[in-house]
């Protein structure tokens, strides 16, 4: 039973949608306020916490693309991810960074040596796809792990989380009310200019809140995380709906109510995680 529950599969076509947005917006309000509240309790009490629901997330994007890659007939090998993301967070809480960069390393060339041995055509294809599905989800995902052996890690924490899910919260008010000219519609068609600048607007407001007044940092930095989020945040959109639109895909899973997958969730996250991992390193640097 326990095979045949993560036993990847593609994901099923997404039922009509309700709104403009393309979501169905009272759902999509109650389940990010639950998510936040599970998000905030674990750091709340203790940041070491967050690293399990973390690796648990990061577990189901894994189990998300390697079904959603079946319908190119790409079979990435999910039990060896397993194994690589659980050695990573291991090697991370261990040794830190180092750690994990050295796990990575190795878990590459396992996920990919297990492939090329499997009797199965398309061997180095999926071998290739598999190493870059490793460094997208677990790569990344290492320095949100690094996360909680930081100064004030809590405050760090919820910035990496609040940040970029704030910069999508606007993007997508603004969108909606005004977007006008998209950014890249051959890419993402719902992504506009007006939707960006939405972005930008309360990612301002919202490191204000946590990086001024929660970390304590200075006004520079606060400029700094206001234009870094919603670049990155943009790009990680991006680069997931590269890979959407490649797959024919509308969401890589539809685990969370009016939300699609947990990548849908992540994907801005990830591409936030090193950057902002070193900006607070940097800045408490600077500071000490």
């Amino acid at each position: 039973a326990i095979v045949a529950a993560i036993t990847p599969h593609p994901p099923k076509p997404p039922h009509e949608q309700k709104s403009r947005s393309g979501r169905n917006m009272p759902v999509a309000v109650a389940t990010s306020a639950v998510l936040l509240l599970i998000v905030a309790a674990s750091i709340i009490f203790n940041p070491q916490w967050f690293i399990p629901l973390a690796v648990l997330a990061f577990a189901i994007g894994l189990w998300e693309i390697t079904g959603a890659l079946l319908k190119r007939d790409i079979h990435v090998p999910l039990m060896p991810m397993f194994l690589s993301l659980a050695l990573m967070a291991v090697s991370t809480y261990l040794a830190g960074l180092i750690g994990g960069m050295l796990a990575f390393c190795f878990s590459a060339l396992f996920c990919a040596m297990w492939r090329l041995y499997t009797p199965r055509a398309h061997a180095l294809r999926d071998s290739l796809v598999g190493v870059f599905v490793l460094g997208w989800i677990c790569f990344n995902g290492m320095f949100a792990l690094a996360m909680p052996t930081l100064d004030h890690a809590q405050w760090c924490i919820a910035a990496l989380i609040v940040l970029p899910a704030a910069s999508d919260t606007g993007g997508l008010a603004f969108g909606v009310a005004f977007g006008r000219h998209p950014i890249a519609s051959s890419v993402s068609p719902k992504k506009s200019w007006e939707g960006f600048a939405g972005s930008v607007l309360f990612a301002f407001i919202f490191s204000l809140l946590l990086i001024h007044y929660g970390l304590g940092l200075s006004w520079l930095w606060v400029c700094a995380f206001t234009v870094v989020t919603p670049v990155l945040g943009t790009l990680g959109d991006f680069s997931e709906s590269l890979v959407k639109r490649d797959l024919d895909l509308k969401d890589m899973g539809s685990i969370f109510p009016g939300h699609g997958g947990m990548l849908d969730r992540i994907d801005a996250m990830l591409f936030c995680a090193p950057t902002f991992y070193f900006m607070y390193e940097i800045a408490y640097g600077l500071l000490t």
